[in-house]
């Protein structure tokens, strides 16, 4: 009777409550995993390393240094550079400069809940880098990596000496040298355009930044992809706007599960990562078709690494030696990233440093005018370019921590 009783109050409990009861406990679990993940694990290295003696900030939840972060830059950047001033470590990188300055050369940050080793001495910065034991974790935020890149930059272990391996051919001298070509004819367009909207007066005043940067994205669009430089434009245009979105929501970004969110910004970056691995799927698919057909391989970035990629593969007999086509998207896609801004804010602080210093500008025309005449400027000449070299009165200075 008294068993019969219990199955009866058991099979009148609503299987609404059972379901409740459980999602509760799930919630529960997740929940300390999350706290686990933002509080205590972070706290547990920051004393590890303080145990290290190496000094920096404290850790502040879920955001870290972020908000800090922000708000030195936005300080920073506020306020007019002089001209003439090449101290610029406190106005690039303005939380570094603080972190070096109040904790040392050697300092812990936050970078959300994931601590950050800064590194100014240049000695143990060859040490880290040089590192083959993999002693020195990257940092890894799989969901940003995805819309920006997830390339051999964020790879290690085994992973990225695969990819190291059939990347390093398209980095050769003389595969560089073949691509010669392609960045004059995008340095000859650039002048040219700007020769044509001289006024009467022969001078004209426009910012060189954005064009620094179509230069750039011609000069990628054109090495990764010859035929396809149209496409490969398109790709540099969406790259540019994500890598704007991560920037400008990084803070929003780094809390756990809020790029699963369907927000505007993420539904913007979504739609933007489609279109780009859809392009480039559709570019590398007629690569390779063209490939199995016989047709000679391109000397462009994509083409030199389907070329390795494919005699790995071969040389191995697996096909798992070599890239998926989805590795091979991810790494065009961190080629662009990576090329983008560095170096068209490069080329952009040349100009104004030669603006600065007009009798530079005069001792480099004529330089490379009694060199190369009205000729156009072939790699062996370019070591004959030394001007800057062994002149007491140029010295390149390191910015000052």
């Amino acid at each position: 009777m008294v068993l019969a009783a219990s199955l009866a109050a058991a099979a009148s409990v609503p299987w609404s409550f059972l379901l409740g009861g459980l999602l509760g406990l799930v919630l529960l679990w997740k929940a300390g995993q999350l706290l686990n993940q933002m509080w205590w694990q972070p706290r547990q290295l920051e004393r590890a390393l303080r145990a290290q003696g190496i000094p920096g900030t404290s850790y502040r939840f879920l955001t870290g240094d972020l908000k800090e972060y922000g708000r030195l830059a936005k300080e920073a950047w506020s306020k007019p550079l002089p001209l003439r001033c090449h101290d610029i470590a406190h106005r690039v990188t303005p939380f570094v400069h603080n972190l070096v300055q109040e904790h040392g050369k050697t300092s812990m940050s936050w970078f959300g809940p994931s601590p950050k080793v800064t590194i100014v001495d240049p000695e143990l910065s060859k040490d880290v880098l040089s590192n083959k034991f993999g002693h020195f974790e990257k940092l890894k935020f799989p969901a940003l990596s995805k819309m920006l890149g997830d390339g051999v930059a964020s790879h290690e272990g085994e992973k990225w000496v695969k990819h190291r391996r059939i990347l390093n051919p398209a980095f050769h001298l003389e595969k560089l040298k073949r691509m010669l070509p392609a960045f004059s004819a995008c340095c000859e367009e650039l002048v040219s355009r700007w020769s044509e909207s001289l006024g009467s007066e022969a001078w004209l005043e426009l910012d060189v930044w954005p064009e620094l940067q179509n230069l750039t994205g011609d000069v990628i669009s054109r090495t990764a992809f010859s035929s396809s430089y149209h496409e490969g434009r398109r790709i540099f245009q969406l790259q540019a706007e994500q890598a704007e979105l991560v920037m400008t929501n990084i803070r929003k970004l780094m809390i756990p599960g809020y790029m699963s969110l369907p927000t505007r910004t993420n539904r913007k970056m979504w739609k933007n990562n489609k279109e780009i691995e859809s392009i480039l799927r559709a570019i590398v698919g007629k690569r390779i078709q063209a490939m199995k057909q016989g047709e000679t391989t391109k000397d462009d970035l994509l083409g030199i690494l389907l070329e390795s990629n494919m005699r790995q593969t071969e040389e191995n007999g697996q096909s798992s030696t070599g890239m998926t086509i989805e590795d091979v998207i991810e790494e065009c896609k961190l080629f662009y990233f990576a090329g983008m801004e560095t170096t068209s804010v490069l080329l952009t602080w040349t100009m104004v440093v030669l603006s600065m210093h007009p009798e530079w500008q005069d001792r480099a025309r004529e330089e490379v005018i009694g060199l190369f005449g009205k000729n156009k400027p072939e790699y062996e000449g370019l070591s004959r370019l030394k001007t800057d070299e062994n002149n007491e009165n140029y010295q390149m200075r390191r910015p000052t921590f």
